[in-house]
């Protein structure tokens, strides 16, 4: 079982003590991206350009995965991803099997997930097991821009996400440029929480895995964050 001693830090493999670790919990240090799940994709990014004045311009398709997405920036290198249903994928999805149909069954657009980065994902796994977190992962994963410029990274996905509130981790490829370097720019993201109806537990349970994230009380678990733009604020969650 993990300890609450252990802080784990995912972005390299390091460690880190609690008073650094904890310096700013407005927005995780670690954050790469939030996943706006909407049950159709055109309506998701017109939520988003509604709220914010800025419109998520189209990323691509996810192979086999049954989803598609579209991108919109946040400040300090993380983005927001738009994601929903991909009505050209009509096979059984051989990841995640569960998130299309969830994304259809949404009856309109909120926060599904969030993902935090790490340098080296087999490091990262290797600290999780030694620590006794189970997982699933590092796994593979790409798709092609509108470009046809193909991007790869892998993923851990841990196997109790705790009703959505655990991040997923992500180490992009090398040769792949981050989302946010392209996507449409304007907007930042002001604040991100966890919320659920045991936020101390829950507190405790992020700092055992050295995720710097705010943990706040809510009668379920949810994510919740505001972004601004240059045409108004979304508040999610």
């Amino acid at each position: 079982m993990i300890t609450r001693r252990s802080f784990l830090i995912v972005t390299s493999g390091g460690m880190l003590t609690a008073s650094s670790l904890w310096a700013d919990v407005k927005v995780p240090t670690m954050l790469d991206h939030l996943l706006l799940g909407c049950s159709d994709l055109d309506q998701g990014i017109a939520f988003v350009e509604r709220h914010t004045g800025v419109r998520p311009a189209m990323g691509g398709v996810h192979p086999g995965r049954g989803t598609r997405n579209a991108l919109l920036a946040l400040d300090k290198g993380r983005y927001l991803e738009v994601i929903a249903p991909d009505p050209a994928q009509t096979g059984i999805p051989t990841t995640r099997a569960e998130l299309p149909e969830m994304l259809k069954r949404l009856p309109a657009p909120q926060l599904v997930g969030w993902a935090v980065h790490t340098l080296n994902i087999e490091a990262s796994a290797e600290r999780l097991r030694k620590y006794g977190a189970a997982f699933q992962g590092p796994t593979p994963g790409s798709r092609a821009r509108p470009d046809g410029r193909m991007l790869h990274w892998k993923t851990l996905n841990f196997d109790d996400d705790r009703n959505g509130l655990f991040p997923f981790l992500i180490e992009w490829g090398a040769d792949t440029p981050h989302p946010s370097v392209d996507a449409p720019a304007g907007c930042k993201l002001e604040s991100f929480a966890a919320a659920g109806p045991n936020p101390k537990g829950r507190s405790a349970e992020f700092q055992n895995l050295g995720i710097d994230v705010q943990v706040e009380h809510a009668e379920k678990p949810r994510l919740r964050a505001r972004i601004v733009g240059p045409g108004g604020k979304m508040v999610l969650g």
